[in-house]
């Protein structure tokens, strides 16, 4: 299968899916892989257990590392690989930050965010991958990490609004977003190849595109 992007974002929610279709798809097609390095971050268990002590602290440290990982990943050209794919876009940031954050501190943020987010590479494609608050719940449940399981539906529901909002707000750009409540990528072969036919094999054009599979 042809690919005709340079740069591919595998987006969504906490639990969608997000590093196991990016990193599958990044051995399978010989793609630079991206990953976001959250793990490394000191605030998220603390955040986790009480958001709104540590809400501004972790949004401004996941801001610095995801600039930080992005401007080192983009500084240096690999010339074996034949385009990259990432697990998240810089624009995540605002994302979480409009749902974990609230007036002064948020505005200060935004203008901050702003001011970095015009210097970043801009994907070719931004893959959404869609599922419900329930479904995500029980994906989150399955992975078994300590620090997610104070993770809500409603907290789902919240980052899941702020996303769309910004497609809305931010229309210069390719979104694909994709309904995958009814198929397991992960687990079923013939699940997998839909979808990434279903990203690499249609024609997308700037804007919101939807499909449900």
């Amino acid at each position: 299968m042809e690919v005709r992007y340079s740069y591919v974002v595998i987006e969504g929610n906490i639990g969608a899916g997000k590093t196991s279709l990016a990193s599958r798809i990044a051995d399978e097609y010989n793609a630079r892989l991206v990953l976001e390095q959250f793990a490394d971050n000191p605030f998220l268990p603390k955040f986790y257990k009480e958001p709104d002590k540590y809400a501004f602290q972790l949004e401004l440290s996941f801001l610095a590392g995801r600039y930080k990982q992005l401007n080192e990943e983009f500084g240096t050209r690999d010339m074996f690989k034949s385009f990259t794919v990432a697990d998240y876009y810089f624009m995540k940031s605002l994302v979480f930050a409009a749902t974990t954050l609230k007036g002064d501190e948020y505005n200060l943020y935004r203008q901050i965010f702003y001011i970095i987010y015009g210097q970043m590479p801009k994907p070719d494609i931004y893959v959404y991958l869609h599922q419900t608050p329930g479904r995500l719940l029980e994906n989150i449940g399955r992975r078994g990490r300590d620090y997610e399981k104070h993770i809500t539906a409603e907290y789902l529901q919240k980052i899941q609004e702020s996303y769309f909002s910004f497609f809305r707000q931010n229309p210069g750009a390719r979104y694909l977003i994709i309904d995958v409540n009814n198929i397991d990528f992960v687990e079923n072969e013939e699940h997998y190849r839909k979808l990434t036919e279903t990203i690499f094999c249609s024609q997308w054009g700037e804007g919101l595109n939807t499909v449900i599979l």
